[in-house]
């Protein structure tokens, strides 16, 4: 059992309260009243009043927490990063976040100590959020947060870090990376895929309970939902090698990014275009059509044309939530609410990807460590023994070699028919291959190719388009990875013991 007496008599409390003065819309007297009211002994828990420096109220602050709080002045103007400063000075065991707009039930600090005693298997736990509304917009607004909080907390399996109402052991939040200003409040998803990636655990004391004020400004929305997205953008476009790094599943706009990369694209369409010409008569088949509308839109104009269609979606939804707000019902807000929102998140994720194209690095390369980005590719499954994905019937990657000669081996099982008999065209630059520099295998193909002085190169492929069984994908090949390596192909001896070897290191890459 916690020894309570020992703790309050030592030099450090049990826990510290962080509470930033950002962005506490109007409530921070509220929250402050909140935290003095606690039935629990005072000695057990300090109280760290975190200070921006565009925050107003200094002298009512001074008067109103002189002598029963520290106050501690931070040059960050976000949440998490006055959290993250908090913590860097705080003296508790535990590290109790929270948030200037919400204020805790008298009885908080003494259910927590109770759960430490209950859960030793615990290294944090988050608390009930109850949402305070004042107007039917923040009513919408706290029925769609609090079902994902809802979710977190009693569903998924690990995101359950609530910087509302969070407690944590002070040395495993420091193990664990703490909070991370630059990834705004997508730094808790962060952090809490870190605890369980390191095998800690999170609860959900749903007996300590918090009121959550929701503010119901359609333009606090936008600001709040950007933050998040643009922690997110900062978190999947650098290098990601911490434990948990791999729990943070992209999105759909960041997996297909590449499908927008406007020179893959032109490789795509050129190669459609020079496969498909000599086969075709006057009259083009629907494939060929769908393959022209597919890649002639991102060849000409990149992600502009989804960007300005997802802004027109945000926008009408905001229209219209606007209007709602005035004559609308319940529902009906509560509805388009979500719409707005889902919108405004995609939109704000296809802003943020093209400000970082060209500079994203990728901790796990799809198709090997040399292909740099790929176009024209499904999700990857598996089949016969083999984890690869299809490719559309063309597709682009990017490699990078050594410049001059060099050997790219693609590793493609025969799961449609065999290599040799499939009819694929590959394509370097938008210059066909010749015949002579390709040579197929039983489940690869072995390129001679020349690369420029960067060593960078675009190589596209076009082959006829293949229908799986209940399957209405547009598929191509089979790729389970690419290499490039320096050199030309020698004999056929030397090529053997090259397929060899690679089918050797690939294979126990498999098992691994």
């Amino acid at each position: 059992m916690l020894d309570v007496t020992t703790i309050s008599d030592g030099a450090c409390p049990l826990f510290s309260i962080i509470i930033p003065l950002e962005f506490h819309r109007g409530q921070w007297e509220q929250s402050w009243l909140g935290w003095t009211s606690q039935t629990a002994d005072r000695s057990l828990y300090e109280i760290i009043l975190v200070v921006p420096p565009d925050f107003t109220g200094h002298a009512e602050l001074k008067a109103l927490a002189a002598g029963q709080a520290r106050l501690e002045f931070a040059d960050s103007v976000h949440d998490i990063g006055l959290c993250a400063a908090g913590a860097a000075r705080a003296r508790g065991r535990y590290l109790f976040f929270t948030e200037s707009h919400c204020w805790p039930e008298p009885d908080v600090i003494a259910l927590c100590i109770r759960a430490i005693d209950d859960h030793p298997d615990w290294a944090g736990f988050s608390c009930r959020s109850v949402p305070v509304c004042h107007n039917r917009l923040s009513e919408a607004e706290a029925a769609m947060y609090q079902a994902d909080i809802e979710f977190g907390m009693k569903q998924h399996p690990w995101r359950k870090v609530l910087d509302q109402c969070f407690v944590t052991q002070h040395d495993v939040y420091r193990e664990c990376g703490g909070l991370r200003e630059e990834l705004g409040h997508f730094a808790e998803w962060v952090l809490a895929a870190g605890y369980h990636a390191r095998g800690y655990a999170i609860g959900y004391l749903e007996e300590a309970r918090f009121h959550h004020y929701y503010i119901g400004r359609i333009g606090e929305l936008k600001t709040f939902t950007l933050d998040f997205v643009q922690g997110e953008s900062r978190f999947l476009s650098g290098d990601r090698h911490d434990p948990g790094s791999d729990l943070l599943e992209a999105p759909f706009e960041w997996k297909d990014r590449d499908n927008f990369d406007r020179p893959l694209a032109f490789n795509a369409l050129n190669a459609m275009v020079r496969y498909s010409l000599p086969r075709l008569s006057w009259k083009w088949p629907d494939e060929e059509l769908r393959a022209l509308w597919r890649w002639s839109g991102p060849a000409l104009f990149g992600d502009r044309r989804v960007r300005v269609a997802a802004f027109l979606a945000a926008a009408y939804a905001r229209l219209v939530l606007t209007a709602l707000t005035a004559v609308g019902s319940r529902d009906a807000i509560a509805r388009w609410m979500k719409r707005y929102i889902a919108s405004l998140i995609h939109l704000q994720r296809l802003v943020c990807i093209s400000r970082v194209r060209g500079h994203t690095r990728s901790a796990k390369k799809l198709l090997g460590d040399q292909v740099l980005a790929q176009l024209g590719f499904h999700e990857l499954e598996s089949a016969a023994g083999h984890a690869f994905r299809w490719s559309e019937p063309q597709a682009a990657v990017r490699i990078k070699g050594a410049p001059g000669r060099n050997t790219v081996c693609v590793r493609s099982p025969a799961l449609r028919e065999p290599l040799d008999k499939i009819g694929v065209q590959f394509y370097l630059d938008g210059a066909p291959l010749d015949r002579a520099a390709i040579e197929s295998s039983l489940d690869r193909y072995m390129l001679s190719l020349d690369l420029p002085q960067t060593g960078i190169a675009i190589l596209a492929w076009a082959c006829p388009e293949f229908r799986g069984i209940g399957d209405v994908r547009r598929l191509g090949l089979p790729v389970v990875d690419i290499e490039v390596n320096p050199g030309a192909r020698g004999s056929a001896q030397e090529d053997s013991g090259l397929s060899a070897a690679i089918s050797h290191t690939t294979d126990a890459s498999d098992r691994d």
